[in-house]
């Protein structure tokens, strides 16, 4: 069983403006640098970073939380993590707090780091 992996961040933005960061395929490319599409709302495919990250949104409030069924590319044909974006307004814009669960063990190190290099550095850097 692999350990939650959990980060937490304040930007200085509203709520919606963090998740349309998030979830809309304009800003998701604006803050990465990259195309993504994204299908948004409850049930829908996203793929994102050339598609080495995909699959399918279970529960999209916006403003509020998207949880995804989530998976990179080299893993095992069906095997998904669950990603929880949880974003509350706080003293000087949004707490996002982002948890991790279900992914392989072996992966944990370079899902630590790739989070924040590609999702927490550049919303940072969109907002900041």
């Amino acid at each position: 069983m692999s350990e939650t992996i959990r980060h937490e961040i304040t930007l200085p933005a509203s709520p919606d403006a963090v998740f349309a960061a998030l979830t809309e395929e304009g800003r998701f490319a604006e803050m990465t640098g990259q195309a993504a599409t994204i299908e948004p709302r409850p049930g829908g495919a996203f793929s994102r970073f050339g598609d080495q990250v995909t699959g399918r949104i279970v529960e999209y409030i916006p403003g509020e939380r998207l949880i995804e069924a989530w998976r990179v590319a080299p893993w095992a044909e069906g095997k998904y993590s669950v990603v929880r974006f949880d974003l509350s307004a706080s003293e000087g814009g949004t707490r996002l707090v982002l948890e991790q669960e279900g992914y392989p063990a072996d992966n944990r190190e370079h899902l630590v780091a790739g989070w924040e290099k590609m999702y927490l550095q550049p919303l940072a850097a969109m907002f900041g």
